[in-house]
């Protein structure tokens, strides 16, 4: 990418993609040092933390998919192909939402295990996020 001008919904896409690879990445390289120092519970705490932040990342790349392509049609004048309804993805974003509570709750009251290590899970996607921003940024700068 050149610049900021060049930043389109393909970009957007790719993007959040390598956000969510990146956090799938570090999730698998530090389950295991979390599992040793802090034993079962706390890689259980960890991989309830990590694995509510993967799909958040994911949900949220959803819900922009379906967001941009139906303002690209609205855009358009109702001319461009059929996009996926908005209510099915607005139902699964609220339902990942229902369980990453549900997920919480049952891995803070009956795991027992380290709160950092669950804090430490939810904690990959916003650091996905922004090592993927800083990447934008200096191929803006370039």
């Amino acid at each position: 990418m050149s610049g900021a001008s060049d930043f389109n919904d393909a970009a957007a896409q790719q993007s959040m993609q390598r956000a969510h690879q990146l956090a799938l990445w570090m999730a698998v390289i530090v389950l295991p040092v979390i599992g040793w120092k802090a034993g079962w519970p706390g890689a259980a705490m960890f991989v309830a933390g990590a694995a509510i932040s993967v799909s958040s990342l994911w949900e949220w790349r959803r819900l922009m998919t379906t967001l941009m392509a139906r303002m690209a049609v609205a855009d358009a004048g109702g001319s461009v192909p059929k996009v996926k309804p908005m209510g099915p993805v607005l139902v699964g974003f609220f339902l990942r939402l229902g369980v990453a509570v549900a997920v919480l709750y049952v891995s803070l009251k009956y795991v027992k295990g380290p709160v950092i290590a669950l804090l430490a899970g939810l904690a990959i996607g916003v650091v996905a996020l922004t090592i993927e921003a800083l990447r934008l940024l200096k191929s803006w700068t370039e």
